[in-house]
């Protein structure tokens, strides 16, 4: 029997998820719609006592002319994100204040246009800024908690978090294509990491109506897709690491998580297919924040379709933030009507998605839903998140080098010879967790990274 709690094609669609999760003003995800999911920040600007009152203007301005913008295109749902800038987070106060200026403008979207919305607040991760990173301790860490402890009281209907733990090894491992760092940076440190951070996380909610929506492994898999983007690692890396990253956002849904998972976790599909809650992705539509070659198979198992993020700037047809709720909402209006027409359309309309750009690089590919759940199958049978995140690496070299020789998905010349490159690279990582740290711990140099910072 198997463990997944998506197994079967026919239940892997957009917009439906085993685990639905209703937030905010009544807002449903994963309950049979996708639901658009808007991030905006600010022009260039400093952030200071000086500039304050301007700041909290450019926010007044964006949410206000996003939410006129969906009422006038009659959009039934709404969520948006407030991702933190970093002086936000550094001084609770301040991201607090926009969290509860963002929050009272969707209630007020909510009462006077009927529209169910929601706000997902993102901290953003300032242990990095130490050097080594302080994972467990210090001011930033002491003010990222309390953070987490008055959001919920500031209007948060959803906390997610965008966390970095093992990033300062992992940057190293993807420029150098290191798979044995890789795998010991995001199995060993980051796994660690993030059942430390959720255990805080889901802690910040308990008996509150603010709900732990999940994380990404944005800092790892997305920078490894930028590098191969830039032609600085080979595109099949690039796809290994994807898969590399499920096990460590895994651990935030083994740790009470609910989802939806942030946009920017392109590994959604398996999270979705192993855990049953739903998740947010991007594509296309986040073309305005940055470049990817998954553009249109992103979408195919969505139940938030976000843009990312995008400045508060004008552009020809208005502001920036406006321009991209219009896209999210017509994108997810013609999903929601092939799921109203029919099971049959709505699969149909999921298939020519993925089916669009599976074939033209590895990293659309190890995101096709049959080959999501095959590689999902064997991820949930493995007792440990270390164990998931070593058959992880094999399961996608092995799905890469079948797709390729039955003529799935194509591979230049240079590329093909970095499957077997990668499979010897395996054979040296051990299949024993502790056995791998013993290995790595004198490579890693503790002015970059403090194992005890990890519990190591």
């Amino acid at each position: 029997m198997s463990k997944l709690a998506i197994s079967n094609i026919n239940d892997f669609i957009y917009g439906q998820s085993p685990q639905p999760v209703t937030c905010g003003n009544g807002l449903v995800i994963g309950g049979g719609r996708v639901v658009p999911e808007l991030n905006f920040t600010l022009p260039s600007m400093d952030i200071n006592e000086q500039t304050w009152p301007a700041v909290r203007a450019e926010y007044e301005d964006m949410i206000k002319s996003v939410v006129q913008r969906a009422a006038e295109l009659e959009a039934p749902d709404l969520l948006v994100e407030f991702e933190t800038l970093p002086p936000m987070t550094i001084r609770p106060d301040w991201g607090l204040e926009i969290t509860r200026l963002l929050a009272d403008a969707l209630k007020t979207a909510a009462d006077k246009h009927g529209m169910r919305t929601a706000l997902r607040c993102t901290p953003n991760d300032t242990r990095e800024f130490e050097r080594p990173p302080l994972m467990r301790q210090g001011a930033y860490w002491d003010a990222m908690q309390d953070f987490f402890a008055r959001a919920d009281e500031a209007g948060a209907d959803l906390l997610s978090i965008e966390s970095t733990g093992g990033k300062e090894l992992c940057d190293d491992a993807l420029v150098n294509a290191d798979l044995r760092a890789v795998i010991f940076a995001l199995g060993v440190l980051g796994c660690r990491d993030m059942k430390f951070l959720w255990a805080h996380m889901v802690r910040a909610c308990e008996g509150k109506r603010m709900r732990p929506a999940g994380d990404t492994a944005c800092g790892f898999a997305n920078t490894a897709m930028v590098l191969a983007e830039k032609k600085m690692i080979p595109r099949v890396f690039a796809a290994v690491v994807r898969v590399v990253s499920v096990p460590r956002s895994l651990v935030a849904f083994e740790a009470g998580a609910v989802g939806p998972s942030k946009d920017c976790a392109y590994e959604g599909p398996y999270l979705k297919a192993i855990k049953g809650v739903p998740i947010s992705m991007e594509g296309k539509s986040a073309a305005c924040a940055h470049l990817s070659p998954v553009g249109n198979i992103s979408q195919a198992v969505c139940d938030c379709w976000s843009n990312e993020s995008v400045q508060n700037v004008q552009l020809l047809s208005g502001k920036a933030p406006v321009v991209s709720v219009e896209q999210l909402i017509y994108d997810c209006r013609l999903m929601n009507v092939a799921s109203a027409s029919a099971d049959e359309d709505a699969r149909r309309l999921r298939d020519w998605l993925a089916a669009s750009d599976a074939t033209l690089d590895p990293q659309a590919y190890v995101l096709c839903p049959e080959v999501v759940l095959r590689i999902a199958e064997q991820l949930a049978d493995a007792a440990t998140p270390y164990a998931q995140t070593r058959r992880a690496a094999a399961c996608a070299i092995e799905e890469i080098r079948q797709g390729y020789e039955d003529g799935k998905v194509q591979l230049s010349e240079r590329e093909v010879p970095w499957l077997d490159i990668m499979e010897m690279a395996l054979e040296d990582v051990p299949e024993d967790e502790n056995a791998l740290i013993e290995v790595m711990r004198p490579e890693v140099n503790p002015k970059i990274c403090d194992l005890r910072e990890y519990g190591v």
